[in-house]
């Protein structure tokens, strides 16, 4: 018996998130500060702004590719439909990726990063390594590359500027929620 596609990314996530928290805890890194609503709320925004600027910016710089990236990602959210994959499943999807894409790749990667190659350098040793972890084919695999690192970067930068997982999270579950919406408004054959 084969698992179900969203079988495997939840599996795949958990498994970030879990690796992730463990390191974090063993390494003694702080999962999040104090609350800090209003400075957490405005760092989730910017974030989420400079992802939304990042993808448009990818549209007008490269438009082929990026058409190519989305037809690629339109017929991700084909598969998942088709494999019986709801819309509150898929947003519980977005949070999963969020959650353990976050914990690791910022709050235990980056932090050990740190500790050798400083915040900076972390900064971008993550954001590379969190690109490796998002291939994709061809032109639109690239783009695709190149966009996930400037999306590290983001994602990285609301940490170091933050020092709060928080930001990120949200930013990185909003992107994603909307790549999902967008996923599950395209009609379907029987609507063309």
């Amino acid at each position: 018996m084969t698992a179900s596609p969203l079988t495997f990314l939840f599996a795949l996530e958990l498994g970030l998130a879990l690796a992730g928290a463990l390191w974090m805890r063993l390494a003694g890194y702080a999962f999040f500060p104090a609350p800090r609503p209003l400075q957490d709320t405005l760092y989730f925004l910017a974030g989420y702004l400079v992802l939304l600027a990042l993808e448009r910016l990818t549209e007008l710089l490269a438009p082929a590719a990026y058409r190519e990236l989305d037809a690629l990602m339109r017929q991700l959210g084909r598969l998942l439909r088709a494999s019986g994959v709801g819309y509150a499943s898929a947003l519980a999807l977005a949070l999963a990726s969020a959650l353990g894409e976050e914990l690791f790749f910022r709050g235990a990667l980056q932090n050990a990063l740190g500790h050798v190659f400083g915040p900076w350098g972390a900064l971008v040793l993550q954001a590379a390594l969190f690109a490796l972890g998002h291939p994709a084919p061809g032109r639109a695999g690239r783009l695709y590359a190149l966009w996930a690192f400037a999306a590290g970067l983001v994602f990285g930068g609301l940490y170091l500027l933050s020092g709060s997982l928080m930001p990120g999270i949200l930013a990185h579950f909003l992107y994603n929620a909307k790549g999902f919406a967008e996923f599950y408004e395209e009609p379907g054959p029987a609507s063309r």
